[in-house]
């Protein structure tokens, strides 16, 4: 595994229930700030294996970046769960969540 990937896995354990993070934010703390679409490749492929909380990873704007119906939904429902508001735009409120 690259030392990158595994940075950004680290990272994204360690976000807390109730917070979120950007893939930006994601790939700036692992070391490269332009990696963001790195970040989304991690999550894809490796999400189940490591037992990722993928839900708490968001676009740079707040919103879930997931555009298929079903597994949009599941990400809303989990970030609420963990007491995450979303708004009537479909934004979460960065100033508030992100850790």
């Amino acid at each position: 595994m690259q030392p990158f990937t595994a940075e950004v896995i680290r990272i994204i354990q360690s976000i807390p229930e109730g917070k979120v993070m950007t893939y930006g934010q994601v790939a700036a703390m692992a070391g490269s700030p332009r990696a963001a679409r790195q970040v989304v490749r991690v999550l894809h492929s490796m999400s189940e294996k490591h037992a990722l909380p993928w839900h708490r990873v968001v676009n740079k704007f707040g919103e879930i970046a997931i555009v298929e119906d079903e597994h949009r939904l599941i990400q809303e429902m989990k970030l609420q769960d963990e007491g995450v508001e979303i708004g009537l735009d479909r934004r979460i409120d960065l100033s508030k969540y992100q850790a």
